[in-house]
């Protein structure tokens, strides 16, 4: 769900939140309209408020562990775990992570790619969260949400800062909640143009 659906319509912070994201035309590749979040990083206060939003919705659920997908889940979900008093345990890409790992597979849209998280990071009967910035297939997230529930963890909700409209229809992600703060923004009027998905 969209947060404005879910008590924070007309909110302020979410139109900054929205504002401070730049757009940028044709990046990575002709027709995606790349969501860069490292602008929202630069402004304080939005920034803040989107860490405070997600703080204000996870703190009274007994939620034990953030984990946070590579790479742009990592600038969210420590300052989330802080903020709730859990653990953050980063989702990392194949042959990240010095100890032993589990690993779980997943398609994009050429070819396949891998989540792993160290054994021993989440415990059997623990509740988490999983972070990252945008939600396009839920590819990724369910991923994570697989991975997670291997190690015993109960997977309690999915969040974004960004979602393609459309993904509460579209996105796989295996029964599990989400929770999204802000559409992404256009520039101006983008003929064959998509949202950035590559990282989700």
């Amino acid at each position: 769900m969209f947060a404005e659906e879910n008590g924070l319509k007309g909110d302020p912070r979410l139109q900054a939140i929205s504002q401070a994201i730049r757009v940028v035309p044709h990046f990575p590749k002709q027709g995606i309209m790349f969501q860069d979040i490292t602008t929202l990083l630069l402004d304080h206060k939005a920034f803040k408020d989107t860490v405070d939003i997600f703080v204000d919705r996870y703190r009274d659920m007994h939620i034990s562990v953030v984990a946070g997908v590579e790479a742009r889940g990592f600038l969210f979900g420590p300052s989330i775990a802080l903020g709730i008093g859990a653990k953050f345990v980063p989702l990392r890409k194949p042959r990240k992570l010095p100890g032993e790992v589990i690993s779980e597979k997943y398609s994009l849209e050429y070819g396949t790619d891998c989540l792993e998280l160290h054994v021993g990071a989440v415990q059997p009967g623990e509740r988490a969260i999983v972070i990252d910035d945008l939600v396009a297939t839920g590819g990724t997230l369910s991923a994570a949400i697989r991975l997670l529930e291997r190690s015993g963890a109960e997977v309690v909700e999915c969040a974004c800062v960004i979602g393609v409209p459309d993904v509460k229809g579209h996105c796989r992600l295996i029964g599990k909640p989400l929770y999204v703060l802000v559409e992404p923004r256009e520039v101006d009027k983008c003929s064959r143009c998509e949202v950035d998905s590559s990282f989700g």
